[in-house]
């Protein structure tokens, strides 16, 4: 039998990158995957790849950035699985640049779409999750970098989501709840961005990753999800865990 039969996911960011690669490699162990994200026919193109390969998802359109959106997403998904057992906390709006060159609206967007959007989903989905839920946050990297440059704003967004996951993980435990966060380093349409306009930096960086790779988003990234949800790792809480080929250990 698969690791998480019978499981219900949401999972924010499902339309392109890592949060389709979780989403594939969740439907593939029997969950059903509700996949969240601004663009429908994205979301529509992960279901169709899931339903094809015979698991069953729900595509949601979803702002993360506007409460009342979240409150019907997370509803949508209940009223149509009549339970939920996974959030999977993935989108994430990126403010790159110098700390004088980031703006405010640009920061905002980064905190609004990442650690404000996480705690509000979290606590629309505790009521659910209780007595057997897994709660999946994204941390980076880029908060480990020695030359901290051009990646403040975007760093102080993702910490801010680890201290969010320790929190839940200390006070929702006896609830049945664990909650962990990742790094992931994954071969996704950002690092594709990243790689393409800066090369020299994108390239420096992967030379101090030990396997000298990115991460697949499915069989990488997404297949380490399903292990951090299933019974296998029940002891695993209030962790921050670098999926990214051992460059967070180094950094």
């Amino acid at each position: 039998m698969a690791k998480l039969q019978g499981k219900v996911a949401l999972v924010t960011g499902a339309g392109q990158g890592v949060g389709q690669g979780i989403a594939f490699a969740l439907a593939s162990e029997g969950v059903a995957v509700a996949v969240t994200g601004r663009t429908k026919a994205k979301l529509d193109a992960t279901v169709q790849e899931i339903e094809k390969r015979g698991g069953k998802a729900l595509a949601v359109e979803c702002n993360v950035r506007d409460a009342a959106s979240l409150a019907a997403c997370v509803e949508a998904v209940v009223k149509h699985f009549g339970k939920l057992n996974i959030l999977v906390n993935n989108a994430q709006e990126v403010p790159l640049g110098a700390l004088n060159d980031v703006s405010d609206e640009a920061f905002a967007a980064g905190w609004e779409s990442g650690p404000l959007a996480s705690f509000r989903l979290m606590k629309l989905c505790h009521p659910h999750l209780k007595g057997d839920g897994n709660i999946v946050n994204f941390g980076s990297s880029a908060a480990k970098r020695w030359d901290m440059a051009g990646y403040g704003a975007y760093a102080a967004v993702k910490e801010a989501i680890r201290q969010l996951t320790r929190a839940a993980a200390c006070e929702w435990a006896r609830d049945g709840i664990r909650t962990n966060a990742i790094l992931p380093l994954a071969n996704s349409p950002a690092m594709e961005w990243w790689t393409r306009e800066r090369p020299e930096e994108s390239a420096a960086f992967i030379a101090t990753v030990p396997q000298a790779r990115v991460g697949d988003c499915e069989q990488d990234i997404g297949r380490f999800v399903v292990a951090l949800c299933s019974d296998d790792s029940r002891y695993i809480n209030g962790q921050s865990i670098g999926v990214d080929g051992g460059q967070a250990l180094i950094a």
